[in-house]
């Protein structure tokens, strides 16, 4: 199934509620920023940016598959 950044976007607006959480998944699933960039920008770790995508990114997908 191809989910589109629009599909993504709404997604992640609708189902995360923290807003660097948010801002994390906006940056690495639609802008492409690297995992060490977004760490060092939001003043984490790498692996806290890779937990944060990883739990944003089962929420959202999940949500997204049930919608279609």
């Amino acid at each position: 199934m191809e989910i589109s950044n629009s599909d993504i976007d709404k997604a992640i607006n609708e189902w995360i509620h923290n807003k660097r959480n948010r801002d994390i998944l906006h940056e690495r699933l639609i802008d492409g920023i690297k995992f060490e960039e977004l760490a060092e920008k939001h003043d984490l770790s790498p692996q806290q940016v890779k937990n944060i995508v990883r739990k944003g990114k089962e929420t959202i997908f999940n949500h997204i598959r049930s919608e279609k």
